[in-house]
């Protein structure tokens, strides 16, 4: 990108303070324009967030290829540097690198449109995905046909962009669209991931023929049985029909189907006993009382009931285990993954832990213990082996862990706090006396 200055962090910095000291205008006309220039603003940030994203891992890979390193692990852990900077998890740290390298090198009008306020970063995205299955020379020629003109954009949605690019790279190259379609048949899987008030989302990525024919078997028997006077909503019997069919559970009347379940539910003794303190299934608190309707529910249903109770010690802290394996044995893995709520300690890393590490290498002389130990999704731990990182624990007590990234930008990452832990607090009574009140 040109520019008549070089521009540094501190003229952002600047700019922030300008926007958050000043006051906000008078005429209703005004603060319109004012939101829609905020927008521009938005997507030009984000345009130069994208050219110093490129810019900085050409400066890595020139490094890192003086020093020595394989053209094949150059590179390496840039993606996760940009995602702590810019306070967002791994993988989201890819997808914006991977944006702003196709934009600089195969998409320039993509990138223009972004700067001028034209497109925002999320519309710029889904160009950018539905362009991957063409070579750099259609990608270039979708490029030119969609965003070239930025009067070609006002006005269009969201929605109708996608599908003009789609339409596009299919009459360019159908035979891509056609292999990209059969490698996304080979991604289908079923997540789950927690939602509101205790409940979760399973999701099943399926093929189009599949996913709509799951959906309307499950329309048409749940509509089969309120026709016979089952009470249940329409959604609730598609959801119980789909839990009964996966798990073989016969299905129960005007009730969630019940299965057999593993309860890895970490409570205090209070809270069984009838307290207000909330449990914790896996990182997910949940009130009290639906904690204690879960476990009841398990073994009045007589189903296998597993129960995990993690003790700590007079200062709320989880009691450590130690080990003179290399590798992090079966027990000392699961403390782990208990005490980190079985999220990677990354910070703004949402990943689920796939692997136990030691925050200071074995080839440092880091020990096997629980102290040394931490969760780590799969992308952060191939991230933190790349040159220039570092890690070691600032705060045994809380286990708080401070990770150096080759840039020089640290990071500070602590582990959650046990169940019904809470951060001591003193109240000043008369000088010179304080209560501790929690």
């Amino acid at each position: 990108m040109s520019s008549t200055r070089q521009l540094t962090a501190a003229h952002a910095a600047d700019l922030t303070a300008a926007l958050l000291d000043g006051g906000l205008p008078d005429d209703p006309e005004a603060l319109v324009a004012f939101i829609a220039e905020l927008e521009k603003l938005k997507s030009a940030a984000c345009a130069v967030q994208a050219d110093a994203a490129v810019a900085y891992d050409g400066a890595r890979r020139s490094a890192e290829a003086a020093e020595g390193v394989s053209a094949r692990r150059q590179g390496r852990g840039v993606a996760s540097e940009i995602a702590l900077a810019r306070r967002e998890s791994p993988h989201r740290g890819q997808t914006l690198l991977g944006l702003a390298k196709i934009l600089h090198h195969e998409m320039p009008h993509t990138r223009a449109r972004l700067a001028d306020g034209t497109l925002s970063e999320f519309r710029a995205i889904l160009l950018v995905r539905e362009t991957a299955c063409l070579s750099a020379e259609h990608r270039a020629f979708v490029d030119e046909e969609l965003c070239a003109d930025p009067a070609a954009l006002e006005g269009v949605g969201t929605r109708r962009l996608v599908a003009t690019a789609k339409k596009l790279a299919y009459e360019i190259d159908p035979a891509a669209v056609v292999r990209r379609a059969r490698r996304a048949e080979s991604e289908r899987s079923v997540t789950v991931r927690p939602a509101p008030d205790t409940m979760s989302y399973v999701t099943g990525l399926l093929p189009m023929a599949q996913g709509v024919a799951v959906h309307t078997a499950l329309c048409r028997d749940a509509d089969a049985l309120r026709a016979q006077g089952d009470s249940r909503s329409r959604g609730q019997l598609m959801a119980d029909l789909l839990v009964s069919r996966i798990t073989g559970v016969e299905l129960v009347p005007d009730a969630p189907t019940p299965v057999p379940v593993t309860i890895n539910l970490t409570m205090s003794d209070a809270t069984l006993a009838g307290g207000l303190a909330p449990g914790l299934v896996d990182a997910e608190p949940i009130p009290a009382e639906v904690a204690r309707h879960l476990a009841a529910q398990s073994l009045s249903a007589e189903l296998a009931t597993w129960f995990r109770q993690l003790y700590v010690d007079h200062t709320g802290r989880l009691v450590a285990m130690t080990s003179k394996q290399r590798v992090f044995p079966d027990g000392l893995a699961d403390f782990l993954g208990a005490r980190d709520l079985g999220i990677c300690r990354t910070p703004w890393c949402d990943a689920p832990i796939r692997h136990s590490d030691h925050v200071t290498r074995v080839s440092d002389r880091g020990a096997t213990t629980g102290d040394n130990g931490q969760g780590l999704c799969e992308a952060c731990n191939h991230a933190k082996e790349s040159p220039g990182w570092r890690q070691q624990v600032v705060d045994d007590l809380r286990h708080t862990i401070e990770t150096v990234t080759p840039s020089g930008h640290r990071y500070r990452s602590t582990a959650p706090p046990p169940v019904g832990w809470r951060e001591p607090r003193w109240i000043n009574d008369r000088p010179g006396v304080y209560t501790l009140v929690a």
